[in-house]
Protein backbone atom coordinates (compact mmCIF):
# COMPACT_ATOMS: atom_id res chain seq x y z
CA UNK A 1 0.00 0.00 0.00
CA UNK A 2 1.40 3.43 -0.87
CA UNK A 3 1.76 6.04 1.54
CA UNK A 4 0.78 8.70 -0.50
CA UNK A 5 0.74 12.18 1.33
CA UNK A 6 0.25 15.51 0.06
CA UNK A 7 1.64 18.73 0.98
CA UNK A 8 -0.27 22.09 1.92
CA UNK A 9 0.38 24.99 -0.34
CA UNK A 10 -2.37 27.24 0.56
CA UNK A 11 -5.48 27.27 2.45
CA UNK A 12 -8.72 29.60 1.92
CA UNK A 13 -11.61 29.66 4.00
CA UNK A 14 -14.31 30.44 1.94
CA UNK A 15 -17.53 29.65 4.19
CA UNK A 16 -18.28 30.53 7.77
CA UNK A 17 -21.32 29.82 9.36
CA UNK A 18 -22.47 28.56 12.61
CA UNK A 19 -21.71 25.20 13.06
CA UNK A 20 -19.40 24.54 10.32
CA UNK A 21 -16.15 26.47 7.93
CA UNK A 22 -15.54 25.36 4.39
CA UNK A 23 -11.84 25.67 3.38
CA UNK A 24 -10.55 24.93 0.31
CA UNK A 25 -6.92 23.64 0.16
CA UNK A 26 -4.50 23.48 -2.33
CA UNK A 27 -2.48 20.40 -2.25
CA UNK A 28 0.90 18.92 -3.97
CA UNK A 29 0.51 15.16 -4.48
CA UNK A 30 3.81 13.05 -4.42
CA UNK A 31 4.59 12.99 -7.82
CA UNK A 32 4.26 16.72 -8.29
CA UNK A 33 0.98 16.66 -9.42
CA UNK A 34 -1.11 20.05 -7.69
CA UNK A 35 -5.19 19.58 -6.28
CA UNK A 36 -7.75 21.33 -4.58
CA UNK A 37 -9.57 19.62 -1.79
CA UNK A 38 -12.45 20.69 -0.10
CA UNK A 39 -12.71 20.69 3.71
CA UNK A 40 -15.53 20.91 6.05
CA UNK A 41 -14.36 22.29 9.70
CA UNK A 42 -16.54 21.08 12.17
CA UNK A 43 -15.46 20.85 16.11
CA UNK A 44 -15.18 17.50 17.73
CA UNK A 45 -18.14 15.71 19.19
CA UNK A 46 -19.09 12.97 22.12
CA UNK A 47 -21.14 10.31 21.12
CA UNK A 48 -23.33 8.34 23.71
CA UNK A 49 -23.91 4.69 24.22
CA UNK A 50 -26.34 5.34 27.43
CA UNK A 51 -27.54 1.81 29.08
CA UNK A 52 -30.43 1.60 31.72
CA UNK A 53 -30.16 -1.22 34.26
CA UNK A 54 -32.59 -3.18 31.79
CA UNK A 55 -29.46 -3.50 29.36
CA UNK A 56 -31.51 -1.11 27.04
CA UNK A 57 -29.46 1.03 25.14
CA UNK A 58 -30.94 4.97 25.61
CA UNK A 59 -31.58 6.47 21.60
CA UNK A 60 -33.12 9.30 20.60
CA UNK A 61 -35.33 10.31 17.32
CA UNK A 62 -35.02 13.02 15.87
CA UNK A 63 -35.88 15.24 12.39
CA UNK A 64 -32.36 15.64 10.39
CA UNK A 65 -33.07 18.65 7.51
CA UNK A 66 -29.92 17.65 6.15
CA UNK A 67 -31.31 14.11 4.90
CA UNK A 68 -35.17 15.43 5.26
CA UNK A 69 -35.89 12.47 7.59
CA UNK A 70 -36.65 11.36 11.06
CA UNK A 71 -33.64 9.09 12.83
CA UNK A 72 -32.99 6.91 15.28
CA UNK A 73 -29.46 8.14 16.69
CA UNK A 74 -27.30 7.41 19.69
CA UNK A 75 -26.99 10.69 21.69
CA UNK A 76 -24.26 13.06 20.60
CA UNK A 77 -23.39 16.86 20.60
CA UNK A 78 -20.50 19.33 20.44
CA UNK A 79 -17.94 20.04 23.02
CA UNK A 80 -18.92 23.11 24.35
CA UNK A 81 -15.44 26.43 24.91
CA UNK A 82 -13.80 25.09 28.24
CA UNK A 83 -15.70 21.76 28.40
CA UNK A 84 -13.87 18.70 28.16
CA UNK A 85 -14.94 15.50 26.58
CA UNK A 86 -16.29 13.89 29.86
CA UNK A 87 -18.28 16.98 30.47
CA UNK A 88 -19.69 17.48 27.16
CA UNK A 89 -21.01 13.58 27.55
CA UNK A 90 -23.07 14.37 31.18
CA UNK A 91 -24.34 17.42 29.58
CA UNK A 92 -25.62 16.24 25.87
CA UNK A 93 -27.19 13.16 27.61
CA UNK A 94 -29.23 14.79 29.98
CA UNK A 95 -30.16 17.62 27.27
CA UNK A 96 -31.49 15.06 24.98
CA UNK A 97 -32.20 12.53 27.44
CA UNK A 98 -32.83 13.48 30.47
CA UNK A 99 -30.24 10.85 32.14
CA UNK A 100 -27.32 11.66 34.09
CA UNK A 101 -24.60 9.19 33.88
CA UNK A 102 -22.98 8.58 36.93
CA UNK A 103 -20.80 6.08 35.51
CA UNK A 104 -18.89 7.14 32.67
CA UNK A 105 -16.16 5.35 30.31
CA UNK A 106 -14.31 6.51 27.19
CA UNK A 107 -14.03 4.12 24.80
CA UNK A 108 -12.24 5.86 22.17
CA UNK A 109 -13.62 7.33 19.17
CA UNK A 110 -13.60 8.11 15.19
CA UNK A 111 -13.66 11.02 12.17
CA UNK A 112 -17.16 11.03 11.20
CA UNK A 113 -16.77 11.67 7.63
CA UNK A 114 -12.25 11.99 6.91
CA UNK A 115 -12.08 12.63 3.22
CA UNK A 116 -13.42 15.98 3.41
CA UNK A 117 -14.71 16.48 7.40
CA UNK A 118 -12.30 17.58 10.16
CA UNK A 119 -15.16 16.48 12.94
CA UNK A 120 -14.01 13.63 15.83
CA UNK A 121 -16.30 11.65 17.41
CA UNK A 122 -15.52 10.79 21.38
CA UNK A 123 -17.10 7.30 22.12
CA UNK A 124 -18.58 6.70 25.59
CA UNK A 125 -20.32 4.53 27.48
CA UNK A 126 -22.67 5.89 30.04
CA UNK A 127 -24.17 3.70 32.91
CA UNK A 128 -25.84 3.99 36.03
CA UNK A 129 -28.34 6.76 35.08
CA UNK A 130 -30.37 9.19 37.03
CA UNK A 131 -33.18 11.23 35.64
CA UNK A 132 -32.21 14.51 36.15
CA UNK A 133 -33.31 16.57 32.68
CA UNK A 134 -31.10 19.49 32.02
CA UNK A 135 -33.24 21.73 29.11
CA UNK A 136 -31.46 22.76 26.40
CA UNK A 137 -32.95 25.23 23.32
CA UNK A 138 -31.65 22.80 20.29
CA UNK A 139 -33.43 19.75 22.50
CA UNK A 140 -36.87 20.80 21.44
CA UNK A 141 -38.49 17.87 19.15
CA UNK A 142 -35.80 14.96 20.20
CA UNK A 143 -38.05 11.68 21.52
CA UNK A 144 -36.16 9.12 23.75
CA UNK A 145 -36.42 5.67 22.87
CA UNK A 146 -35.43 3.09 24.88
CA UNK A 147 -34.56 -0.08 22.50
CA UNK A 148 -32.98 -3.82 24.07
CA UNK A 149 -29.67 -4.09 22.91
CA UNK A 150 -30.98 -7.34 21.27
CA UNK A 151 -32.49 -5.77 18.76
CA UNK A 152 -30.02 -3.39 17.99
CA UNK A 153 -28.69 -5.53 15.06
CA UNK A 154 -32.18 -5.93 13.57
CA UNK A 155 -32.69 -2.39 14.20
CA UNK A 156 -29.89 -1.01 11.58
CA UNK A 157 -30.18 -4.28 9.25
CA UNK A 158 -33.97 -3.12 8.58
CA UNK A 159 -32.16 0.53 7.92
CA UNK A 160 -34.34 2.07 11.23
CA UNK A 161 -30.90 2.80 12.63
CA UNK A 162 -28.98 4.26 9.18
CA UNK A 163 -26.41 7.36 10.56
CA UNK A 164 -22.76 6.26 10.63
CA UNK A 165 -22.52 7.86 14.19
CA UNK A 166 -24.85 5.57 15.45
CA UNK A 167 -23.77 2.04 13.48
CA UNK A 168 -20.21 2.41 14.65
CA UNK A 169 -21.33 3.46 18.11
CA UNK A 170 -23.85 0.45 18.64
CA UNK A 171 -21.36 -2.14 17.07
CA UNK A 172 -18.96 -1.08 19.37
CA UNK A 173 -20.64 -1.30 22.06
CA UNK A 174 -21.05 -5.57 21.79
CA UNK A 175 -17.68 -4.97 23.02
CA UNK A 176 -18.49 -2.62 26.27
CA UNK A 177 -21.90 -3.14 26.86
CA UNK A 178 -22.40 -3.72 30.94
CA UNK A 179 -23.91 -6.88 30.53
CA UNK A 180 -23.01 -10.33 32.39
CA UNK A 181 -22.48 -12.03 29.19
CA UNK A 182 -20.45 -9.10 27.65
CA UNK A 183 -16.11 -8.23 28.56
CA UNK A 184 -15.81 -5.54 30.72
Amino acid sequence: MSDERERLLSSEQVYKGRAVRLRVDTVEKTGGRRTTRDVVEHDDCVAILAFDAEDNVLLVRQFRHAVGAELLEVPAGGIEPNETPDQAVCRELQEETGYFPNKVKRLGGFYSAPGYCTEYLYLYLATDLVFRPLWAEDSEGIELARVPYSNVPALIASGDIRDAKSIAALLSASLYRPSSDSPG
